[in-house]
């Protein structure tokens, strides 16, 4: 009998547009358990770090170190085929490659890569997985949590952060398809939707679409004649003005299903044969009326919304069960950032 057990504990830190996430997972004996959760809004213009100082504050996390990520533009991610090389040289060989594909002096970034599970064949190639990152994005996230008393630990990137919570998730309730099927995981930000394809726990594509929440806000403001506040409130909750708020977000739900859609054709061309199976939706926007019937009808395949907490462990006694669940569809990118202290501990 072990009387005594190793804890260790990690914080995800999603600093999103308008508001920051944050998650903890301690693991206990090997499994993870939530034993902190808390978000904040960061209103236009305002200091992030200040928001973020007064969320550790209010929360009490345990840990100062964190896991963040970056996004956007500035962030470069490449599935690279590439003559077969020894793990030993991968990083100079892909380095070798990697001026072809970003576009960027590679002074100004930080790059990283990994070979894909499901590389390597008769062919002598293999497939290989390349991120880059301007380094003075990296450096402002990282001292932006030094201001507020943490330690940067990792530093991730979106798609692969909602991926990670997915496979979470997914073992955290024994799913008998992980390691089989191919899934689009669609994150619907405020500003953004990432949509990333998995084969089981294995990325396979990644896109950025600049759609968002914010833009289904804006057209039922303009549609209705209000202040953005209370389209936002209308958006969520239309109550009698239901046919109202479907007519004014109709064109814009279109318009972001066709961009996921072009983005999963994009994909399934290039993989012989290979078919998205199922559709998740999670983020903020998810939330929407009318999203997820609209991208199952355009789509043709299931599309559902999941839950980034479902089946973990949750410490009541400093979490807020029923906040926390109330407001999961949000909480992927950080779930999945604090995912990594569960591969920390593994031997």
């Amino acid at each position: 009998m072990a009387f005594f057990t190793r804890q260790r504990s990690l914080l995800g830190v999603d600093i999103g547009t308008d508001s920051i996430k944050a998650v903890e997972l301690t693991t206990q004996g090997g499994e993870p358990i939530l034993t902190g959760y808390g978000q904040v809004a960061v209103p236009q213009g305002a200091d992030p770090a200040e928001a973020l100082a007064d969320l550790l504050k209010a929360c009490g996390f345990r840990s100062r170190r964190a896991a963040t990520s970056v996004s956007g533009r500035s962030v470069i991610v490449r599935f690279l085929s590439m003559a077969e090389v020894p793990e030993s040289n991968l990083r100079s060989a892909v380095r070798f490659e990697a001026d072809k594909y970003i576009p960027f002096d590679l002074d100004e970034v930080v790059t990283d890569c990994a070979r894909l599970e499901a590389a390597g064949d008769s062919s002598g190639e293999m497939k290989v997985l390349l991120v880059a990152a301007k380094r003075d994005i990296i450096q402002n996230r990282v001292e932006l949590l030094r201001r507020v008393g943490l330690e940067a630990v990792h530093v991730d990137v979106d798609p692969f952060a909602v991926g990670n919570a997915f496979e979470l998730v997914a073992r955290a309730n024994n799913d008998p398809s992980l390691g089989s099927r191919v899934s689009a995981l669609i994150d619907v930000g405020a500003s953004k939707t990432t949509v990333t394809v998995v084969k089981g726990h294995e990325p396979r594509f990644t896109r950025e679409v600049y759609l968002g929440g914010e833009d289904f806000t804006g057209a039922v403001a303009k549609r209705l004649g209000v202040e953005a506040g209370e389209a936002e409130h209308l958006k969520r909750a239309p109550g009698e003005r239901a046919e109202e708020v479907a007519g004014a977000l109709a064109h814009a739900v279109d318009e972001l299903a066709n961009e996921v859609m072009l983005s999963l054709d994009y994909y399934e061309d290039r993989q012989d044969g290979e078919k998205v199976e199922d559709v998740y939706l999670s983020g903020g926007g998810s939330r929407t009326p009318l999203l997820e019937e609209t991208l199952e009808r355009v789509f043709e395949r299931k599309t559902a919304t999941w839950s980034p907490v479902a089946g973990l462990a949750v410490d009541g006694d400093v979490v807020d069960a029923n906040l926390l669940t109330e407001n999961a569809a949000q909480l992927a990118v950080s779930v999945g950032l604090a995912a990594r202290v569960v591969k920390e501990g593994a031997p």
